[in-house]
């Protein structure tokens, strides 16, 4: 049963979708990939201020693997924010469908893509499988450490909406050539339904590349903040020089 925390992410969930792919699909020929990764990162900002007091703001499966592996979440709250994140990608994803479709002229959701992620021909710039891979694995891994780190009982929770939000803009301009970039698998799935055929034949690279970044960006975070302390100031490359303040 979706309580209000799920509520909350599927609504974030929907805006990140809504907002990320919105712009690649309707707007991404004028604002190229620069555009779309500040519309991720910009969309995740804002909700991660809206939403992020009642549910954390996760908006994302991986997020919510992250932080179920570093023990802040229960396992039936996991789940239940799964399924709302889903819904939401899911729902955003209909509506854009909707918007696209209303346009003059055809629009093949097969053929253009509708911002689906894809590996080989179906790469932006032509990366295979492989690639795709390691740059899912690699860029969710930096998305849930920072997450996890600036959100961390030692770090200013306040502020942490915004090293958050720029990461993912980040990780974007480096991943949209190679295969749109998820990190993210309720963003995969909700374009993905409606392209259907090969969208939904490489998904699957899209969904467990994502959660094997999720849980190695976990063990890094908590390898590198366990047991929870600051970093003394004589172990600390930043520590003050003797005599100044």
């Amino acid at each position: 049963m979706l309580n209000r925390r799920s509520v909350a992410e599927t609504f974030g969930t929907f805006v990140l979708v809504f907002g990320g792919v919105g712009t690649a699909v309707i707007a991404g020929k004028a604002v190229g990939n620069l555009g779309v990764a500040f519309a991720f990162g910009l969309s995740l900002l804002a909700m991660a201020y809206a939403i992020g007091p009642i549910s954390g703001c996760h908006i994302n499966p991986a997020v919510t693997l992250g932080l179920l592996s570093s023990k802040r979440i229960s396992t039936e709250e996991a789940i239940r924010y799964w399924i709302a994140q889903v819904i939401g990608a899911i729902l955003a994803a209909l509506l854009l469908m909707i918007v696209i479709k209303a346009r003059v002229g055809p629009y093949d959701l097969s053929d253009n893509g509708f911002g689906a992620n894809g590996y080989g021909k179906h790469s932006p710039d032509g990366f295979p499988v492989g690639a795709a891979l390691i740059i899912e694995i690699v860029l969710t891994a930096l998305l849930i450490f920072t997450v996890l780190s600036a959100t961390d009982r030692i770090a200013n929770v306040a502020f942490a909406g915004i090293p958050i939000g720029l990461v993912l803009t980040l990780i974007h301009l480096v991943g949209i050539p190679v295969d749109n970039l998820s990190v993210n698998p309720a963003r995969s799935i909700g374009p993905a339904i409606f392209v259907g055929g090969w969208a939904l034949g490489q998904l699957w690279l899209f969904i467990v590349a994502p959660l094997i970044g999720a849980l190695l960006g976990s063990a890094l975070h908590m390898y590198l903040f366990a047991p929870g302390e600051r970093v003394e100031p004589e172990a600390s490359a930043v520590a003050a020089e003797p005599g100044i303040a």
